[in-house]
């Protein structure tokens, strides 16, 4: 029998179906529960936005094109820049179906989302629609094909709309050839820009289109509408979880989503705040600030030996340093504005401990730390291992952590000098006499004969530094 064949199509050739051992016919195999069966559909996808009400973050950039829409002012062009997933191609999407919605008399800023304009858009199977990709299609070439078409009216549609993703990628003759048609375009044509990188657009663009910068999503708002699309899936999600995702987005809907699709996937249960903290591969809250007190406190010991349990747990030690980066940028923040506490990613008790540390630490202290593991993040790269980069890091962090500032230093060494003995000193503006010359200075005396040399300054150091009898220090350091 052929191969592939089935046992109807063996038979209807006048073979014998296959038997077994015994004589028996196997059974015919049941088609496949997986044929039938739909694809799974990412959360992004799931829950894009398919109206402006939907949007969550761009009230702004809503409200105006609501005015527009009403009015009848709306642009021939324009251009949507933001940072990566926060909707500048949903927007773009909806405002072709809003343009375009045959359940309306006009354009209308709510499409209905069920004629047959508003679905084919969405499916993004509308002749009039055009999405071009700038980033694969940068040559002038693509844009002359653009050009030579929008001179023919709609097909189907009241509108053609060209959507240009990444248009910051096109080349530059191509913003060249694209000007002319986009500053005197056919009543029938509207363009649509959306970029990641706006100041890579020139300004000859820009000036001809109306720009609206979409804003990364605030963190109540984002933990708001995770709990609802995980209410929705009837997933269970801790909070402290949906903090760290909104954490690990940065603003970004779409990371968002990725990040909670990932995470109700790593079991049956409900989605833990240790089960996101493992699957991020960072290290807990709680115990990044007990390593960065004890960094703090000079203990280089408990330090090492933390870092050392963090690494053996799984967690980067790259990603340690970034994170007591973004620690101490968060302590320095509150030293200054106290009020920025109130983050709801962030625990209360983890609040309560970084009020503490910018009470404690002075701001000199903090830059000085700021400025070390910037240096460290840059040697990451440099270094044999990742863990020896850190490792060094912190050390030189414990070792640092209690120098006096220098003008501490040279206040105490002014003291010192003038409580042991600098009464007898001759000083710069001194006079000898009775009252002439008050400015003149003495023949042979030195300049400034009570300011401390370098020499003086060392000394002081060496002798006002405070000792340590640990084993992770030694009261002979080298300055």
């Amino acid at each position: 029998m052929p191969h592939g064949m089935d046992l109807k199509g063996a038979a209807a050739c006048g073979g014998r179906p296959p038997t077994d051992r015994v004589g028996r016919t196997p059974p015919a195999p049941e088609p496949s529960a997986m044929s039938d069966a739909p694809a799974y559909q990412v959360l992004a996808r799931k829950y894009r936005p398919a109206h402006f009400r939907d949007l969550i973050g761009q009230e702004a950039m809503v409200r105006t094109l609501t005015n527009a829409f009403a009015s009848g002012r709306i642009a021939h062009a324009f251009v949507l820049t933001g940072v990566r997933g926060v909707g500048k191609t949903t927007t773009a999407r909806i405002l072709a179906k809003g343009l375009n919605c045959e359940a309306a008399e006009g354009p209308t800023i709510d499409p209905c989302g069920e004629c047959e304009a508003c679905r084919s858009i969405s499916q993004g199977r509308n002749t009039d629609v055009l999405e071009m990709d700038a980033a694969s299609n940068t040559g002038v070439g693509d844009v002359r094909e653009i050009i030579e078409s929008v001179r023919y009216r709609a097909s189907q549609s009241r509108y053609k709309v060209y959507i240009i993703d990444e248009v910051h990628m096109l080349s530059t003759s191509a913003f060249n050839a694209l000007l002319k048609t986009l500053e005197e375009p056919p009543e029938h044509a509207k363009f649509i820009f959306a970029t990641t990188e706006i100041r890579k657009v020139p300004v000859t663009v820009l000036s001809r289109c109306q720009r609206f910068d979409l804003r990364r999503i605030e963190p109540e708002a984002m933990m708001a509408h995770l709990g609802r699309i995980a209410e929705a899936e009837g997933a269970e999600v801790e909070p402290g979880a949906l903090a760290l995702v909104t954490r690990a987005a940065e603003g970004s809907v779409r990371d968002a989503l990725s990040l909670l699709d990932q995470a109700l996937a790593q079991g049956s249960g409900p989605a833990t705040a240790e089960a996101v903290r493992a699957m991020l591969g960072v290290a807990d809250r709680g115990r990044l600030i007990d390593l960065f007190e004890a960094v703090m406190r000079g203990d280089a010991a408990a330090a090492l030996a933390e870092l050392s349990a963090q690494y053996s747990e799984g967690t980067d030690p790259g990603a340690v340093l970034r994170d007591l980066a973004e620690l101490t940028h968060w302590v320095s923040v509150l030293k200054v504005s106290p009020e920025m506490a109130e983050d709801p990613t962030v625990a209360p008790d983890e609040r309560a401990r970084g009020r503490d540390l910018a009470a404690r630490l002075s701001m000199r202290v903090l830059t000085r730390a700021w400025q070390m593991l910037l240096k460290a993040l840059e040697e990451l790269a440099l270094a044999p291992n990742a863990m020896m980069a850190a490792e060094m890091a912190l050390i030189r962090l414990t070792h640092v952590a209690d120098l006096p500032p220098p003008e501490d230093l040279v206040r105490r060494l002014l003291a010192e000098e003038s409580a042991g003995g600098g009464a007898g000193a001759p000083r710069a503006g001194g006079n000898g006499g009775n009252g002439g010359g008050g400015g003149a200075r003495a023949v042979g005396a030195p300049a400034s004969s009570t300011r401390p040399t370098a020499r003086s300054i060392c000394t002081a150091f060496e002798r006002i530094r405070p000792s340590s009898t640990g084993s992770s220090r030694s009261s002979s350091r080298p300055l």
